[in-house]
């Protein structure tokens, strides 16, 4: 299994990245602030406005250290990546893989089905602790698992995408039953593009951050990130990995906010908004990213590989069995599913 390393985030504006032999430095204001062992490095995180030295992508290239550029506000602006990795043969089948209806709609349906299991599983975790709420939360998972024996009887995508739907909004709607912050914040609904409160700003946070490790993880397998099964083929949006980010959303994403939140680790200095939205600000989003570190290196048993892993491996060991089911040593993908 591969080694955890470490993500190198970087927030604070104009600085200037370098590299000085085998390390990665960060100068501002013309000051060195940090030199990082490029070994103990596997991506780099910009926000904001950044100066990146030439001989710094020559070096990030030849060592497979990917860069990736988000906006101050999270946005994705783009990612450097050096040649690509892993076995041309494998890619060709994972572009085969796309004109086979029933490869395609068997993997869909064991994500979407693993989505709302892990989502079902928040809701009861929740109703188990919370006797006053233990009524409705049942009641949500129970309909979603009515809407998982329709999924497992469909047989078209386009179907598939509407149960998903329909269960998003049922887990959703029990968002704010779940939410026990002490600044008061409150989810209302789902809000992407812009998120119109703070804690769909920190969702959308976190869901840029783990898009950007899976796709990390796909590339490392020596997969293409962009070719999507659920989510269709666009130019720019890596929609596979947008596929495999679904069954992890619930105890990866959502599970750390409401741990983030509930526990008043974030209040409103943590964040800023404009006439449309709301973001978080540099504070804000050191504290969720020295959280978001901190969680995955806690250990889990992998409920498929029977092995103890850390949570920042999960992504990694899940295009590894998709690579599996490509070369024909696994009958199907199986998606990960929290115990």
């Amino acid at each position: 299994m591969k080694k955890l390393l470490n993500t190198l985030y970087l927030l604070t504006p104009d600085s200037y990245l370098f590299c000085r032999n085998e390390t990665i430095a960060v100068k501002i204001g013309g000051e060195e602030k940090t030199a990082v062992p490029a070994k103990d490095i596997e991506a780099i995180v910009c926000f904001g406005q950044m100066t990146i030295s030439t001989p710094l992508l020559e070096f990030c290239g030849e060592r497979g250290i990917s860069i990736t550029f988000l906006s101050s506000h999270g946005h994705f602006c783009g990612r450097f990546y050096g040649p690509v990795s892993g076995n041309v043969l494998l890619r060709k089948k994972q572009y085969e893989s796309i004109a086979c209806p029933e490869f395609a709609n068997r993997l869909v349906q064991n994500i979407l089905m693993a989505k709302i299991k892990n989502s079902k599983t928040i809701l009861m975790r929740t109703a188990r602790k919370n006797e006053d709420l233990s009524q409705s939360l049942t009641q949500a998972a129970n309909t979603l698992s009515q809407l998982a024996v329709q999924l497992g009887a469909s047989d078209s995508i386009d179907t598939m995408r509407g149960i998903e739907g329909a269960a998003a909004n049922i887990y959703f709607s029990q968002f704010d039953s779940m939410l026990h912050s002490p600044a008061g914040f409150r989810f209302e609904s789902r809000s992407r593009r812009p998120p119109r409160n703070e804690v769909n700003a920190v969702l959308s946070f976190v869901y840029t951050l783990l898009t950007r490790e899976i796709c990390s993880a796909l590339e490392t397998v020596g997969l293409d990130p962009a070719v999507g099964y659920l989510h269709t083929l666009r130019p720019g949006r890596p929609s596979f990995a947008l596929d495999l980010i679904e069954e992890l959303r619930a105890p990866l994403c959502d599970r750390f906010t409401l741990s983030l939140l509930n526990l008043g680790q974030l209040g409103a200095k943590d964040f800023e908004q404009d006439s449309q939205a709301v973001f978080l600000n540099d504070r804000g989003r050191r504290t969720v990213l020295s959280s978001w570190q901190k969680r995955k290196t806690e250990m889990i048993q992998h409920p498929f590989l029977r092995e103890k892993i850390p949570i920042g491996m999960i992504p990694y060991s899940q295009a590894m069995l998709f690579g599996r089911v490509l070369r024909g040593d696994l009958d199907q993908y199986p998606p990960f599913v929290w115990r």
